[in-house]
């Protein structure tokens, strides 16, 4: 199993990483948290020229055709920036599931998110909410039962608060006779393909985020002095940094293994995803928590960018399962893959 990336995926990352860096500063990130609904358009357009938008889509829908290990790199640089559009919702968890519904459904609406002229929303009875349901064209809403693809006029939106202002976020109720995409065991097949694609966007978007409060917070300690010397000098505050940049380190091959597993359909990626997804919320959380200390009272305030992360890291450990329900799942592998093990024993 080789992880190794190619040098054209690199050169893609690059480039994205460029354009979002340049386009996607702290100051327009608080202009979208500020505006009507809290999107950007014009953003959208720019991502949508670049064919991000349809970057899973397959090509013969008008997309790129390309897989989770072309885009996990990608989503990483989407938490670097504390991308507010749902982008990687889009590219990871809608399209796919949406292309193995296939029919008449892919037929419509693939070449319309490709060309980004339908946004999609997405959301699970695991999260009981939905990001930019009000904002979106089409609603990918999933339970165990029943999966639906919803136009604004079949369902309402009831808004609800997060800690990280870019998430729009709204309770879900479908209209009466609306009928679902799926039920029964498709149903349950397309369900656990949301969450743990989901699950696998938010690990991605954690890694991304925690690289950019390490980035902050050195350029922080690398300025401000105190007894005549910058505090990055001390050796308390490097070692705070440095505990983040080891864990984060660690945390990249799980996510990019998860990525492997979706991409191959392997049948333990939900184990692979679980895992993912705790070590880089960890990473993220301890990154948060670190440049809060070595900020000291600054970290706290509104001005310092460093907030804008820490909340979007906040966030990502909450969505599609808690640290809790991960945790659960990974354990259940473990005592099956133990309890299989133990029954072809010759002991």
């Amino acid at each position: 199993m080789n992880f190794t990336f190619s040098e054209d995926q690199l050169l893609f990352r690059d480039s994205v990483r460029d354009f979002l860096v340049n386009e996607v500063t702290p100051e327009r990130v608080r202009g979208i948290w500020e505006s009507e609904n809290g999107r950007d358009d014009g953003l959208w357009q720019q991502l949508a020229e670049m064919g991000l938008t349809g970057i899973t889509v397959p090509e013969e829908h008008g997309g790129l055709g390309m897989n989770e290990l072309d885009f996990v790199l990608l989503a990483q640089e989407c938490g670097y920036v504390a991308l507010p559009e749902p982008l990687v919702n889009t590219a990871l968890v809608a399209v796919p599931v949406i292309s193995q519904l296939g029919g008449e459904a892919a037929g419509k609406w693939l070449p319309q998110i490709a060309a980004g002229e339908t946004r999609v929303a997405v959301g699970c009875s695991e999260n009981g909410l939905a990001e930019d349901a009000a904002q979106a064209g089409l609603l990918l809403w999933a339970e165990p039962e029943a999966v639906y693809l919803l136009e604004p006029d079949q369902f309402s939106a009831r808004f609800n608060e997060s800690i990280d202002p870019s998430r729009r976020l709204y309770a879900i109720d479908i209209n009466a006779g609306v009928a679902p995409m799926a039920t029964g065991e498709q149903a349950a097949v397309l369900y656990q393909a949301v969450l743990d694609r989901g699950a696998l966007g938010a690990a991605a978007q954690a890694l991304g985020l925690a690289q950019r409060m390490i980035d902050i917070s050195v350029q922080y300690t690398s300025e401000r002095q105190q007894f005549g010397k910058v505090i990055g000098s001390f050796q308390a505050v490097k070692h705070h940094m440095a505990n983040v940049a080891v864990r984060l380190e660690y945390a990249k091959a799980p996510v990019t293994r998860a990525a492997y597993a979706l991409a191959n359909a392997e049948p333990g990626a939900g184990k692979a995803v679980s895992h993912a997804k705790l070590v880089a919320c960890e990473a993220a959380n301890l990154a948060a928590k670190n440049s809060i200390q070595v900020h000291g009272a600054m970290g706290y305030t509104w001005e310092v960018d460093l907030h804008i992360f820490m909340k979007k890291a906040w966030a990502m450990a909450g969505t599609f399962g808690d640290t809790g329900f991960h945790k659960q799942r990974v354990a259940d592998h473990i005592f099956a893959d133990g309890v299989a093990l133990g029954a072809g024993s010759t002991f």
